[in-house]
This record gives C-alpha cells, structure tokens and sequence, in this order.
C-alpha cells in the first residue's frame, strides 16, 4: 500500500526538505503527480488509492507534501499559494523526466491549472477533483476579508477535525495574484474535472468556468448529483481512476 512506505526528501533551495515518495514506472507513459489541498497531505485516500493503481499498473507517480504541510520541514503559516507552487515545480522538474499527468485535489487543482500553464506542453494531460482556482477571491466574505487585513490571520471552523483551519495574510494575498478566471488559462492538453454538486466548499459552477476559460478544446466536466467536497467514497475513487486510466490509455 502507499501510504506504509516511509518519505524520501528533496532539499529546496534555501535548504528546507520536502517529503516527497516517488515511484518509477513505464518510460512510455506519462509520471503521475498529486497535487494536495490545502492543509492536506499525500496520505489521503486518493492519493495513496491513486498511488496503489500506478504500482499495480507500471505508472510512475510523484506525490509530495509542501513545505510546512504533512511530514514536509517548515511552518505551515509561512506557506503561500506561490511557495507550495513552486514546492511541486521543484519536485517536478527535480525528480520527473519526460511528459506528466497532473491530478490536483481542490486547492491542488487550482496548483495544477497554474503548474500546467508553467509546464506547457510537457503536460500530458490534468484532472481537477473539486478544482478550487481563486478561492481566495469567492471563499471568503467581506467580513473574514476585514479580519485579515486587521489581524493577518484568520481562523475558521473546520470540516475535516476539531482544530480551526488557519488562513493567512500572506497566504490570501499570494492567492489574490494567482487568480485565473478572469480571463484565458493557457492550457491545450485534455482537461477532465471532476465536481460535487453537494460540494459546500466549492461551488460546482466554478468547474464549469474553469472548462469555459480553459483554452483547450478537450475538456470534460463530471457533475455528481450527490458528490461532497472530498469526493473520497469508494465509487469517487474508482471514477477518479478510470479517468486517469482513460486519458493515460489515450495517450
């Protein structure tokens, strides 16, 4: 199973190590990498349910934590949009040769859509499970808005345990000049998406604004009438593998 084998690390430039578990595979086909949420980790179950099918199936896969987050080195409110970017573009072009297939989970997805127009063409394919580009600017109310600027951190119930989901200033702020849906994202390789409509985090238009803006022509949208956020059920699983098997068999 993937989530039994201990980390390996790779050093950043200024020194600080990333986890990172990375599996060789089939040269002829694209290497896999997962693209975390925020405050998540590689240990979730996509990620290592992913991981499993890529062992059983000769893909090489790439999964890591950004610094400050999982068993990564640093703090986690140092962290920016920007910085965990960079996280997986140094792990990427460190670690993977060849044409990559980016899955990103939520804030992932948003990571994946910014790394695919960083990459380009070497870019094979991307999915976005409950893809959450520019939640900085629709996820937060005027009034967390204010509380940020005051204060420089926000605190929020969170969904997923009792300890409240920490935002920074920073983080926001880098969020703010990343955004992607005001206009074209420069993206040509096939895009699949898949949505909760029952999603409370992010709405399910947003994935139908990510397909109008992406300039791609391939791009699939999958709505779940009953899909949560985490889309973590044992049927979301499988449909997440089977389109990650279909764009790799397609090719």
């Amino acid at each position: 199973m993937g989530d039994l084998t201990a980390p390996d690390w790779l050093s950043r430039p200024d020194g600080l190590k990333l986890a990172i578990r990375h599996r060789r595979g089939d040269a002829a086909k694209p290497s896999l990498v997962f693209l975390p949420g925020y405050a998540s980790d590689m240990l979730g179950g996509k990620a290592v349910a992913l991981d499993d099918w890529a062992a059983a199936n000769g893909v090489a896969m790439l999964r890591l934590d950004y610094a400050g987050c999982g068993e990564s080195q640093g703090a986690f409110a140092d962290g920016t949009l920007a910085m965990w970017r960079d996280d997986a573009l140094h792990a990427i072009n460190s670690l993977v040769e060849g044409p990559v297939l980016l899955v990103g989970s939520s804030m992932g997805g948003w990571l994946a859509l910014l790394i695919a127009q960083a990459l380009g063409a070497r870019v094979a394919a991307l999915v976005g499970i409950a893809a959450a580009p520019d939640f900085t600017r629709w996820g937060f109310d005027e009034a967390d808005k204010q509380i940020l600027k005051a204060e420089g951190r926000l605190l929020r119930p969170s969904d997923y345990g009792p300890e409240p989901m920490l935002t920074t200033l920073g983080f926001w702020r880098s969020g703010e000049s990343l955004c992607l849906l005001d206009g074209e994202i420069t993206i040509d390789c096939p895009v699949r998406l898949l949505q909760g409509q029952c999603d409370t985090a992010v709405p399910w238009e947003v994935a139908l604004e990510i397909a109008q803006r992406v300039r791609s022509a391939d791009v699939q949208v999958t709505l779940l009438k009953d899909g949560d956020h985490r889309l973590s059920r044992a049927a979301d699983i499988a449909l997440l593998i089977a389109t990650v098997e279909r764009l790799m068999e397609s090719l």
